[in-house]
């Protein structure tokens, strides 16, 4: 349980804490483009945990190096979508329920087949790279072509690292060869904890709103 909680820490805390590289300033070049992309996604701890449930679920597939390429592939073309103005329906609601789950895959120990991975990973990739456009469009504002380019690569770069490095904290630190290992499942039942913790808060609002006229 202590090597468990080290390497959820070691994979989820330290990027997380870290400062946006370009400390609130607007993107303007190339460079300031990767530093940008690289710095969102783990200062957002719902997509981060997700980048590390496609890492462990991977880890059990026969293609763990490729499969979590299929959420990139989707989280950038949801991203350039929302950069085009085509945003996409509940983001927030379907990316709490993509922890949910993944990590409850995780949880029942049972490894998925290629294509459901693939499946799954595409179709909340989307949501994700739709909220990363989001936050893209409301803290650097109007960017060039050459800054967007800067910021997918810098974006899909760092969340594949953090998914490739979650399938290998989990085999060679925890020790889980296969999916019904125990210290996988347990870090399934965290990630699946914190998806319904969002998944409770993304409703609490419309039940109370339904409930009491709050």
């Amino acid at each position: 349980m202590k090597k468990l909680l080290a390497a959820g820490f070691s994979l989820a805390a330290t990027p997380a804490l870290a400062h946006h590289p370009l400390g609130g300033m607007p993107m303007e070049i190339f460079a300031h483009g990767i530093l940008s992309g690289a710095g969102h996604p783990v200062l957002g701890f719902d997509h981060l945990f997700f980048v590390i449930a496609v890492g462990i679920v991977a880890l059990f597939t026969a293609r763990r190096l490729i499969t979590p390429a299929a959420y990139i592939a989707a989280m950038i073309l949801g991203c350039g979508l929302m950069y085009a103005g085509i945003s996409l329906p509940l983001k927030e609601a379907v990316i709490a329920v993509s922890l949910l789950a993944l990590g409850g895959a995780v949880l029942m120990g049972r490894a998925l087949g290629t294509t459901a991975a693939l499946i799954l990973f595409a179709g909340f990739g989307l949501f994700h790279g739709s909220a990363f456009g989001d936050s893209l469009a409301a803290q650097e504002g109007s960017i060039g072509g050459g800054v967007l380019i800067g910021y997918l690569i810098g974006l899909a770069a760092i969340q594949y690292l953090i998914a490739i490095a979650a399938g290998w904290v989990t085999e060679k630190v925890l020790g889980a060869t296969e999916a019904s290992a125990v210290n996988a499942r347990l870090a399934g039942a965290m990630i699946a904890g914190v998806g319904f913790f969002l998944v409770l808060e993304t409703v609490e609002g419309p039940v109370l709103s339904a409930l009491f006229g709050i």
